[in-house]
């Protein structure tokens, strides 16, 4: 199917169970459609990413908003077999991070804004909480838009969060100064099968009109859990030996079940160690 409006037709369907319409005549159709078919590849084909498309992709994904121009992001490649196998070992349940063609790790830089501040002989007044937000959010942004236009080149892609369960290790090895940290790896490679549209929540839940209003949440992800699972189940339950198997196992209860154990109760500590203030 390539008329770009059936395609966001179908795959509003598939992501959000409710068709989206849009005239025929939408300007940026394609690229739209592109967006909502969004899927997360974990197996790649034996096909190198050229150089010169991989600093391409470097170059959109760098050319995304930033706030008030500050640009605090930075992307490591981690190119070098023995520190994509440090990598890959200190997180097994992610094999893709050992095999994609290509491994990034996105940062959020607050260190040259400090050093244009230092260059220029002026004070840094704004070491609180804020700082590191504003370096998270521009890395977050260039994560996106580099998928994005990795997806626009037929690449597909896989961010990896739990690079931030080993964060002092990640920083330690890739040589992060003070105030970088490591956001999220992505992995990178040509798609060697077509992936799945992962449903999400209803655009009932995720956008508010003047007012936030979860007055029905309940109602409403009891349905998400049900239409969710009517096209894609878990392949297995989390933590059965203490919470038992569910009948019915929806995204609520994995989501509920996955934070139910800590995770980078630490990370605190490592942005504070990076010399982040974050009161």
């Amino acid at each position: 199917m390539n008329d770009p409006v059936m395609r966001i037709a179908r795959a509003s369907v598939e992501r959000f169970g409710t068709e989206t319409s849009v005239p025929a005549d939408q300007p940026g159709a394609d690229s739209l459609a592109r967006m909502l078919e969004h899927r997360s590849h974990r197996r790649y084909a034996e096909r190198p990413v050229a150089q010169e498309l991989l600093r391409l992709l470097f170059a959109c994904a760098f050319s995304a908003p930033s706030k008030s121009d500050l640009q605090q992001a930075d992307v490591v490649h981690v190119n070098d077999p023995a520190k994509r196998k440090t990598i890959a070992d200190l997180i097994p349940d992610n094999p893709w991070v050992r095999t994609a063609p290509v491994f990034l790790i996105f940062c959020g830089d607050n260190r040259r804004t400090r050093q244009v501040a230092e260059l220029r002989g002026k004070p840094f007044a704004n070491d609180h909480l804020d700082a590191f937000m504003n370096s998270a959010v521009d890395a977050g942004i260039v994560l996106a838009s580099f998928i994005h236009a990795a997806e626009a080149a037929r690449l597909g892609c896989c961010p990896i969060s739990s690079v931030r369960n080993h964060s002092q290790a990640v920083s330690d090895l890739l040589e992060l100064p003070d105030w970088v940290f490591p956001l999220a790896g992505l992995c990178v490679g040509y798609p060697s099968e077509t992936g799945m549209i992962t449903s999400r929540l209803g655009l009932d839940v995720t956008v508010h009109t003047d007012r936030f209003d979860d007055s029905t949440i309940a109602t409403k992800i009891d349905a998400y859990d049900r239409r969710r699972l009517a096209r894609q189940q878990y392949k297995s339950q989390r933590d059965v030996a203490r919470f038992g198997t569910a009948e019915l196992y929806g995204w609520s209860e994995d989501k509920a079940r996955q934070y139910a154990k800590p995770e980078r109760a630490d990370f605190g500590a490592f942005i504070r160690g990076k010399k982040f203030d974050l009161s």
